[in-house]
């Protein structure tokens, strides 16, 4: 897929009027009502104009979300982490992979040990 999961685009799917505010809630992880709270409350407390002048340099400037971006909620919820604290998403993958390798090991140990009651099932089988 060439579309990068870790770049800003326009969520024009949940958008209420350009997709500006949806696709920064899409990449921060925080709601959308939310953003779109914060975005009306920042307007009406005195940044009238620049916060206008932003949001529409915003849509003119990001591209529309690719459709099929990610497979499931799930792979989503991982991006938006790893945008967030990429270090913290790496530890969390490493330790995943620490625990496969830790499982696949005991299972290795299992049937390589000296099983004679594992070693006398496969015999009777012969």
């Amino acid at each position: 897929m060439s579309a990068s999961r870790t770049k800003y685009y326009l969520d024009k799917q949940n958008a209420k009027w350009m997709g500006v505010c949806s696709g920064l809630a899409d990449y921060t992880g925080i709601d959308v009502t939310w953003v779109r709270v914060g975005a009306i409350v920042l307007t009406i407390m005195g940044g009238f104009p620049w916060t206008l002048v932003a949001y529409f340099i915003a849509a003119w400037l990001a591209e529309p979300k690719p459709r099929g971006l990610y497979d499931n909620a799930e792979d989503a919820k991982f991006w938006q982490g790893v945008r967030a604290n990429p270090g913290r998403s790496a530890r969390e993958v490493r330790s995943r992979f620490r625990d496969i390798d830790r499982r696949l090991s005991d299972i290795e140990v299992h049937y390589t040990s000296s099983n004679t009651r594992l070693a006398r099932e496969i015999d009777s089988l012969r």
